[in-house]
């Protein structure tokens, strides 16, 4: 049997090593949107594989899958180390892909050279989730042979373009990633100093919305007054889908009020950078505004730019929507009651057309597991406090996916982001010493799933 404090001392002294492997990771810019050169998210699979083969995995392979279309999807590492006989195996997941840089004025540093400011680590996928890779590889070097069961790696390469091949991949290995316990590190903690298990998940819908007027642009002069231009009547739709307190207002979508932690507005506020004199939308606690209820935004619009302006009425508008669901609600249900209710609302008998997205399922997982229990006491002993169970109101839509075609294994839902890692936007980072104690979570869990903490 190891210590606690053995495993913590291990972890203290190969973190070093740890965090200059996750700065090397950062440094290669695997972004799998197809406008980006795909051979770094090749580089970064490779990268990956070498990681955990350093980490003792003795079987590491580099995979993809062939679509129907011919196409392949991105490479994916696929590892595995066998346990004692009888052991159970625990699947953990993250993903080797980003998202793109964005605007280079948000940055403080270049978003592919990792840069250290105070305790945190600076650089594209620093937080998401580059660190979940390195909490999978650090736990297993410091386990080393003493680890007590099967373990399976998946790092795959496309979640940040939803994951396309997910699915087909799973049914293609099923062999291989077959597991009892799954541990997806790709969520937050509750702040800084605080672990969190995430217990429930919003799902996802988007669509695009048209809004057309006219045939044609005509002059805003000689016809402005009777018709109304695209862009005001495109507001006025999306205006509908909330009431006057900012509830989504969208008819029958399923709507939860519980939440099992107190989000303070002031802490809100400041996690969020909102702007003084903002009243916040919605009604009920803020927690579950963010975890348990829909949340609708609108993503993007096309629309004539204001350099481009001309004194002319615009005769149609674009704009996609993207809202979140409930845990519990069906994502083909919600789907079919937003377009409902854009068609229904069209101002001025406009016409609008709405084109489907992309839809993701909710999770949920408040049943209590043994392996649920093993995380808590595995957070209490890395954080020197008990954890919180969190929802979060963002979408890993392949979670229901994993569910699906694996639906004995027992799913864990942990990460090593915070308030402050800004995960998808600029100034990405993730706190060092958070992702220390992560490291040691992990291996403390998995000691203990397997008999030897």
């Amino acid at each position: 049997m190891t210590t606690v404090d053995e495993l913590a001392r291990r972890t203290h002294e190969a973190f070093g090593r740890i965090s200059s492997d996750l700065e090397a990771l950062v440094r290669i810019p695997s972004v799998s949107a197809p406008a980006f050169d795909q051979t770094h998210v090749r580089a970064s699979a490779d990268a990956v594989a070498a990681l955990l083969r350093d980490a003792g995995m003795p079987q590491v392979d580099v995979l993809d899958v062939e679509l129907p279309d011919g196409s392949r999807g991105r490479p994916a590492v696929v590892a595995h180390r066998p346990g004692p006989d009888g052991a159970p195996t625990v699947f953990l997941y993250a993903h080797h892909d980003v998202q793109p840089p964005g605007d280079a004025a948000g940055w403080g540093s270049d978003p592919f050279e990792p840069t250290r400011r105070g305790d945190r680590l600076y650089g594209r996928g620093a937080a998401d989730d580059k660190a979940g890779i390195m909490a999978h590889v650090g736990a297993l070097r410091v386990l080393g042979d003493e680890l007590g069961v099967g373990v399976t790696v998946f790092v795959e390469g496309e979640e940040e373009i939803g994951s396309p091949t997910f699915t087909p991949f799973l049914r293609a290995y099923r062999d291989r990633l077959e597991a009892d316990v799954i541990v997806v590190a790709d969520s937050s903690n509750w702040k800084v100093g605080v672990p969190a298990l995430t217990t429930s998940l919003r799902g996802l819908v988007d669509c695009e919305v048209e809004v057309r007027v006219l045939g044609h642009a005509v002059h805003s002069g000689m016809f402005g007054g009777p018709v109304l231009d695209a862009v005001t009547l495109m507001s006025r739709l999306v205006a509908t889908l909330h009431d006057d307190r900012g509830d989504v207002a969208v008819a029958g979508l399923v709507s939860r009020s519980e939440a099992d932690v107190d989000y303070p507005e002031e802490q809100f506020r400041a996690d969020a950078a909102v702007v003084d004199g903002y009243r916040l939308a919605g009604t009920g606690p803020l927690a579950a505004r963010m975890w348990t209820r829909p949340a609708i935004s609108v993503i993007g619009v096309d629309a004539t730019s204001v350099a481009h302006a001309s004194n002319t009425i615009a005769p149609v508008c674009r704009a996609k929507l993207s809202m979140r669901i409930a845990p519990g609600q069906d994502p083909a249900e919600a789907e079919r009651l937003l377009h409902d209710h854009l068609i229904a609302h069209a101002p001025f008998g406009a016409q609008v057309t709405v084109t489907a997205g992309e839809r993701g399922q909710a999770f949920d997982a408040t049943e209590d597991t043994e392996e649920m229990r093993t995380a808590r006491w595995a957070f209490a002993q890395a954080w020197g406090r008990e954890p919180v169970d969190i929802g979060v109101g963002g979408s890993i839509p392949f979670i229901a996916e994993l569910q699906e075609v694996f639906p004995a294994a027992r799913i864990l839902v942990t990460g090593v982001e915070d308030p402050d890692s800004r995960a998808h936007s600029e100034d990405e980072s993730v706190h060092l010493g958070e992702l220390e104690r992560v490291v040691l979570a992990e291996a403390l869990l998995l000691g203990r799933l397997g008999g030897r903490v």
